[in-house]
């Protein structure tokens, strides 16, 4: 089969790589119908995440249909369509049981190099390193889905792709965070970062009954988008005191809750961005925090700070005094998808949200090489990559 491959640092090939197999009772094959890049997954073209091996397959926002299932496999069936969560869950462990996937103990076989890293491990993760478990990913034309019980989420007949993809992963998360936030009627949200993400948790922020979203970012398409979702908008290039900005379009008091959708490479113009910017490069430092930095700072007295976007290592300069003389609040991590998709689905299927207008290009496997250079160097217009594959 083809598939995209890792190959080092911003070099993405499309290559004959083998088709997957049924290795366990409990797995499931899966011919890929459609496929998604990941902000995330900027973070290993980038080189930013450890343990990445050339010819490893990419991506973790699959779907398609089920064309094997093995022996121990008993919600799906040869000829279902079936979103793929991005986080891999045994479905019997504690963490599955309590309905925490993304700390699963058992899918992931690498544990000991998390373990040794953050003290303890999640989750595997489709096409995300051999730290989480060096699984291929779904950038591919087939994929192998292990614990296909509890890995899967069988869509109706007739729903086109486009409507629940995201359900693998950008919707569950951005609804996640803003779950987060303990949002209450009335509340005000300030989202920082307007990547698909960010966008996704705009759009949650007020199923949840938020009042006002307040989104931050410097590239105007994307404040566009965030816009059409309802936000207010600040572009921080434009604005010079964008502290300020927030603090009088709330009152002087700081939004409610501040989500970070950014992550471990944030873009700005302060001075400590461009000292994580070179440390980065020279590998003495391992995340940018501009946007989690503002997110504190910005936040009311008592409010909650919640971070969707990845991190992956040991944070400068992290403003932990304003955090705890605020009295703030933090909830984070991986999402445990599997908790929220039949719920998020239902809300595709009345309607009640629309998870396609996300999407800025519609590309074919052959592209892809090419679309994960644009991606991250034209941020402005490539905002969401969708590929079709069968």
């Amino acid at each position: 089969m083809r598939a995209l491959t890792w190959e080092g640092k911003h070099e993405i090939a499309l290559k004959h790589v083998y088709d997957p197999k049924i290795l366990n009772p409990l797995d499931a094959i899966v011919k890929v119908t459609t496929t998604a890049i990941c902000g995330s997954d900027l973070h290993l073209y980038n080189g930013y995440i450890p343990t990445m091996k050339k010819g490893d397959i990419m991506g973790h926002e699959t779907m398609g249909e089920v064309v094997e299932v093995g022996s121990m496999v008993h919600n799906i069936k040869v000829g279902d369509k079936i979103v793929i969560p991005f986080d891999i869950g045994c479905g019997s462990c504690l963490h599955c049981h309590d309905q925490e996937y993304s700390a699963c103990d058992n899918s992931n076989p690498n544990f000991m190099i998390p373990e040794k890293l953050y003290g303890s491990s999640g989750s595997g993760i489709f096409g995300y390193s051999h730290m989480y478990g060096g699984y291929a990913g779904g950038q591919a034309e087939y994929i192998r889905v292990p614990y296909a019980d509890t890995n899967s989420l069988v869509i109706p007949p007739g729903i086109e792709d486009e409507k629940v993809l995201f359900l693998s992963d950008i919707f569950p998360t951005g609804y996640m965070a803003a779950i987060n936030c303990n949002i209450k009627p009335g509340d005000t949200v300030a989202v920082w970062g307007c990547g698909p993400v960010g966008l996704m948790s705009i759009k949650s922020a007020f199923l949840l009954g938020a009042e006002r979203v307040i989104a931050i970012d410097h590239f105007p398409g994307r404040l566009n988008k965030a816009r059409a979702c309802g936000a207010e908008v600040i572009n921080f290039e434009s604005e010079e005191e964008v502290l300020e900005t927030i603090k009088y379009l709330t009152g002087g008091r700081g939004p409610d809750s501040c989500i970070d959708a950014v992550g471990m490479e944030a873009h700005g113009h302060t001075v400590l961005n461009a000292i994580d910017t070179v440390k980065q490069k020279v590998k003495l430092g391992t995340d940018r925090p501009d946007a989690l930095r503002f997110a504190i700072q910005s936040c009311r007295k008592g409010g909650s700070v919640s971070v969707p976007g990845v991190y992956g290592g040991l944070l400068d300069k992290f403003p932990f005094g304003a955090a705890f003389g605020k009295g703030l609040t933090f909830k984070m991590g991986q999402t445990h998808v599997q908790k929220y998709m039949e719920e998020l689905l239902n809300l595709v299927l009345e309607d009640k949200v629309d998870l396609a207008d996300v999407i800025s290009h519609r590309l074919t496997l052959e592209d892809g090489p090419s679309a994960y250079k644009h991606f991250n160097e034209e941020k402005d217009e490539f905002i969401k990559v969708v590929m079709k594959i069968h």
